[in-house]
């Protein structure tokens, strides 16, 4: 792809116009390979660096290396520094404190180890991207690598070198806050895409200037928390955390990730701070994962919490000898471990195996040889090229929901004045989103901004507010947007939530737009006017009580800083939307967990076989003959399925086809079918394959993606898009939770959705 070029194109970088500025800019560090990292410095020189340092230490600069402490200033670590108590901080982001903390490490302590510098660098740092389900709406994982590498060459000016990113949950349940961090409901979405965020991350070489370290995490099945509730229990049988919940964690260590970072909540009554299952048995044993885990914040102390330990002692030794490498915050290890070692409870080829770990990753990054940050040798932050690879990203995220009688895109030539109204049309840090320690407001560009520059003197703007916040109930403000509405031709009503509703430890069991905002909704809506409604929000919303109330929508999610002119664009024509879903949207929230690749169950629904409660006469008998797995005031449809999105083109989907009626193991597939657009705008489209497997020895999802591509179609344009499926990408974990490939029919779909109808057949014989 070319990274300043608002298509995507297989353009080399010398022929692009504006390439050659953007990589002046952003020096050599942005290249992008899908290596494993861990085969970029020769193994044996690592692990021979790592043996003599290892046997040179003391059983308190070992324990030493496996804390971790939040600190912001020279006074708080100094003495932990120059006695080997301090194996990482994290935090800091004052360049000039974290050189004088990386030089007590290395100048006045014994061995002169650095120090690990971590931080949540979740979706940029200064220059701010989507959200990231934003980005994995995308489905451009070019576009998520480039984010990256924006966010690591900005973080690395100011001497962090490790974030605790990607966050590649599976997440199935929108009211879960933490939502917004994730890649959404899919594994293999959320693989392709934790993939290419940790390639951006780390590039090609983790010693690199400019390169960090990435954290995948949480390890394991965070995501699946009870009702939604940060924190909570977790019940995930074994089966389905193989084939669901780990899968993107197994790619992200084959990607060569250099941390993991282990879940707050338990797993089947084991949290995971403390699960060797999860730390040992599948993260080293079967993964052969060699880079280290880190608790998160106090969940090795949190142990005792749980219930799992009745000590803090008993803590560090269970998050021990699980296999957690370092605790960040909480300093159990610190004050337990070399009592527990002394005692015999904790080997001491226990801590060796986790210090070499860590010195492992600190050899990989280079700090011995650099351990020092120089700003100058970076880039500006918040720079053009940063700005263009952001208004891109922010621009695919974008999914248009609705765009009733093609009121989308507007015109200026047709238009004399239009209505922007609403709590998050002129709010700079609001569209940055959850998670934004370091953004910087001030390069935000928002929407009221970004439309005003857009439509110059051509169009009348009549702006107003209408709600000081997303949560305010105040309706009295609602007759000037009103009377802006009515002297408009068309208003756009800026929706959604606030930043601070969504997020860690920010949970919601109502999706609804908070407040007053759906009254707002009714009242312009009663104006007569065309009505479009961009939504900005951490997560899938239920937006069953206005969706009937506006004639577009635009879910924009928290866009970023290059939010508002990726917005403008959309909003009148210069670029077509192309995002799509990746998580579905339920029409109302009793409906959650509801997510596309669900078992089929033995009574399955169709619009045959359900009944709406408004449809029962009053007396009907009670009958389950006939009946399904629904909901009677809810039915069983979610609002948008997972893969949705409109576009200014007109797509459509003929003529597929399978290269082969019968595969043996070993063998690649080829899947085609016809892509036409047959509207008047050109745009791009995310081309789709799902697969179904239909008889198994455990049974398997109705539908599961397999691949997918972004493709830009002409006007009367027919592309014929292909994909080639290898039999492997047909096994699962079966009864016995290992991995099978079954003989037996599969089902196999192109098109532009989840509920996309386009099918074909094949059939997995064996050898």
């Amino acid at each position: 792809m070319c990274l300043t070029c608002p298509e995507i194109t297989s353009m080399p970088r010398s022929n692009c116009s504006g390439s050659s500025a953007f990589f002046a800019t952003l020096v050599v560090t942005v290249l992008f390979m899908t290596v494993n990292i861990s085969e970029v410095i020769a193994d044996d020189v690592v692990e021979q660096r790592v043996d003599e340092l290892l046997a040179k230490m003391s059983i308190e600069e070992k324990i030493g290396q496996m804390n971790q402490k939040n600190a912001d200033a020279v006074d708080l670590v100094g003495d932990d520094l120059r006695s080997g108590r301090l194996g990482s901080v994290l935090n800091v982001v004052d360049v000039e404190v974290v050189n004088e903390m990386q030089r007590i490490a290395v100048e006045e302590s014994r061995l002169g180890i650095p120090l690990l510098i971590g931080r949540d660098v979740i979706h940029g740092f200064k220059t701010v991207m989507p959200i990231p389900l934003g980005q994995a709406a995308t489905w451009n994982p070019d576009v998520v690598r480039d984010g990256a590498r924006v966010a690591a060459l900005e973080a690395s000016s100011s001497g962090v070198n490790w974030t605790f990113a990607p966050m590649i949950d599976i997440s199935r349940d929108a009211r879960w806050g933490r939502i917004a961090e994730s890649l959404g409901e899919d594994p293999y979405l959320a693989s392709e895409m934790g993939v290419a965020m940790i390639e951006g991350f780390q590039g090609d070489d983790l010693s690199a200037a400019g390169t960090i370290g990435a954290c995948a995490k949480h390890f394991a099945g965070y995501g699946a928390a009870e009702a939604g509730r940060d924190y909570s229990t977790t019940n995930i049988p074994e089966n389905e955390l193989r084939n669901v919940y780990l899968r993107p964690f197994e790619a992200a260590v084959n990607a060569g990730v250099m941390t993991l970072m282990a879940s707050f909540s338990d797993l089947d009554g084991v949290p995971a701070s403390g699960n060797r299952f999860l730390m040992t048995d599948i993260l080293r044993g079967e993964w052969q994962f060699d880079g280290f885990v880190v608790s998160d914040w106090d969940s090795v102390r949190q142990l005792q919490i749980h219930g799992l330990t009745d000590s803090e002692q008993g803590s560090a030794f269970e998050a021990v000898n699980a296999g957690v490498d370092m605790e960040m915050q909480g300093g159990s290890y610190l004050l337990h471990l070399e009592s527990l070692v002394a005692a015999g409870k904790v080997d001491t080829s226990t801590i060796d195996a986790a210090v070499a770990n860590i010195l492992r990753a600190k050899f990989r990054l280079g700090l011995f040889e650099n351990p020092y940050t120089n700003p100058s040798d970076y880039p500006e932050t918040g720079n053009a090229a940063a700005l263009s690879v952001a208004r891109k990203a922010a621009l695919q995220s974008v999914v248009m929901l609705k765009n009733e009688g093609r009121v989308l895109p507007l015109s200026v030539d047709k238009l004399e004045s239009i209505a922007v109204i609403g709590p998050l049309a002129n709010s700079p840090y609001e569209q940055l989103g959850t998670w934004v320690f370091d953004g910087d407001p001030a390069l935000s560009v928002t929407s009221r901004e970004a439309i005003e520059k857009l439509v110059g003197d051509d169009l009348a703007i009549r702006y107003v507010e209408a709600m000081d916040t997303s949560r305010s109930r105040d309706t009295a403000p609602f007759d000037d947007a009103v009377a802006a509405a009515n002297e408009s031709d068309v208003a756009i009503l800026f929706l959604g939530e606030e930043a601070i509703l969504s997020g860690e430890a920010h949970s919601r069991a109502d999706i609804n737009l908070p407040g007053a905002q759906a009254e707002l909704v009714r009242r312009i809506r009663a104006s007569g006017k065309p009505v479009v409604a961009v939504i900005q929000a951490g997560r899938p919303l239920t937006l069953s009580n206005i969706v009937d109330e506006v004639d577009a929508i635009l879910y924009a999610w928290h866009p970023g800083t290059m939010g508002g002119p990726a917005i403008a664009d959309l909003v009148f024509g210069v670029a077509s939307p192309s995002g799509k879903l990746p998580a579905t949207f339920p029409s109302v929230v009793g409906q959650i967990p509801i997510y596309y690749n669900h078992k089929n169950t033995g009574k399955p629904p169709n619009a045959e076989n359900i009944v709406h409660i408004d449809d029962i006469d009053e007396r009907a008998p009670q009958t389950s003959l006939g009946m399904s797995a629904f909901h009677l005031d809810a039915g069983f449809q979610p609002l948008f399925p997972f893969g949705y999105g409109l576009s200014y083109g007109e797509f459509g989907y003929d003529n597929i086809s399978v290269s082969k009626s019968e595969v043996t193991p070993g063998d690649t597939l080829t899947i085609g079918a016809d892509l036409v657009n047959s509207g008047p705008h050109a745009a791009e489209e995310v081309v789709q394959l799902y697969v179904r497997d239909l008889v198994g020895s455990t049974t398997r999802p109705v539908r599961e993606l397999k691949g997918f591509k972004r493709i830009r179609v002409e006007p009367g344009q027919t592309v014929r898009v292909e994909f080639d499926l290898h039999t492997d990408e047909l096994s699962y974990y079966g009864r016995d939770n290992t991995r099978v490939l079954e003989p037996g029919d599969f089902q196999v779909w192109i098109g532009g959705s989840s509920e996309t109808e386009l099918r074909s057949e094949f059939r997995l014989v064996d050898d």
